[in-house]
């Protein structure tokens, strides 16, 4: 497994430092990553509030890489469908938690390994610093056991 700080490193990412995106946290495990966004010039709407692709943007990458740290080289991990409900705008800072516990890591793994493939759902609600609910993003991924090589 990756040393969990040294996937801070995606905050050099282009498109991460362009979105004013920061990972903050990530447990020692790598089983959650703590995401936030400041609310500045360059990520604000046309009225001021955070901008809905910086808002989905923050939460695209999080929850395929705790499951590709977990699961390890031997298993394809894949994004495979996503969806975002605007709920309230986003006048502040905003955060969101990324989390999937241990036993659910082993059930995906096991699922994987049974079936060939399966496809996890998460979801995740991303905050303002007042605790309100600003968006809710819903993810699928697809992952399976890459082949063996003779």
């Amino acid at each position: 497994m990756a040393d969990p700080k040294r996937f801070k490193m995606i905050n050099w990412y282009p498109p991460m430092i362009g979105a004013g995106i920061r990972v903050i946290d990530t447990a020692p495990d790598f089983t959650s990553i703590t995401v936030e966004m400041k609310l500045r010039w360059w990520n604000r709407n046309i009225v001021g509030t955070q901008f809905g692709g910086s808002l989905y943007m923050m939460c695209d990458p999080f929850f395929m890489a705790i499951l590709m740290m977990n699961l390890g080289k031997d298993y394809i991990v894949w994004d495979k469908a996503a969806s975002i409900q605007f709920l309230k705008p986003g006048r502040r800072h905003v955060r969101a938690v990324f989390h999937i516990a241990p036993d659910e890591i082993a059930r995906i793994k096991a699922q994987a390994d049974s079936n060939g493939k399966y496809e996890p759902e998460f979801d995740v609600d991303i905050l303002d610093t007042e605790g309100t609910r600003i968006a809710r993003v819903h993810k699928v991924l697809y992952v399976r056991r890459k082949p063996d090589k003779a």
